[in-house]
């Protein structure tokens, strides 16, 4: 039997890095092996450029699905799953390409309204590359129609939507369960490496 294949998708600034995290944690003690895959390491090295649709100004856009090396990721998730008992993929856009959806056992939609996932995002801000202001700026003139144009018609795809605005609620003890349930009736593979 092949190993538990998750995918973890929403906005930016949902919850998505949160809650496989805290999945990796509550797993750790359980004697399988699980891995991470976050999309955001995924990126092609030239990112096309996005023009906001109101401002007509130019981003480097993170958020389109040109953006994302799809070859590497489905490279990345074949080999995570020869080696381990379990791989949760997580990205906004993890749910877009239709190859990589259909591998996976459970599809996660994390769901979080724009205003709160823009406050997490700024929370997060170390100054640097942009200024708070740009940041807001690309925001709301990119990032979040970017969400209604490719991320948020991907909640369709998903088997399973959790509110991110309750962190540690019900749904990911459900999801947390489920998982536990599906890799005990897998047999563990013993070649696998024991490692986050």
């Amino acid at each position: 039997m092949k190993a538990l294949a998750i995918g973890i998708a929403g906005g930016t600034g949902s919850g998505k890095t949160t809650l496989a995290r805290w999945l990796q944690e509550q797993l750790s003690g359980s004697g399988r092996s699980l891995e991470v895959l976050q999309m955001d390491r995924f990126y092609k090295p030239v990112r096309p450029l996005g023009k906001g649709p109101f401002s007509d100004a130019a981003y480097e856009d993170f958020n389109t699905p040109e953006a994302v090396d799809w070859g590497a990721v489905s490279a990345r998730l074949d080999e995570a799953l020869e080696k381990r008992d379990a791989v949760i993929v997580e990205g906004f856009l993890a749910f877009h390409d239709e190859r990589l959806r259909e591998r996976f056992d459970l599809r996660v939609f994390v769901d979080c309204p724009s205003d709160e996932r823009l406050a997490r995002r700024l929370a997060k801000f170390k100054p640097g590359r942009y200024s708070q202001e740009q940041l807001i700026r690309e925001y709301l003139d990119l990032v979040r129609h970017r969400h209604d144009l490719y991320v948020e018609p991907t909640r369709w795809h998903a088997d399973l939507v959790l509110n991110g605005s309750a962190s540690g609620g019900r749904g990911a003890a459900v999801l947390l369960e489920w998982m536990e349930e599906e890799l005990r009736r897998r047999p563990t593979n013993s070649t696998r490496t024991k490692v986050e």
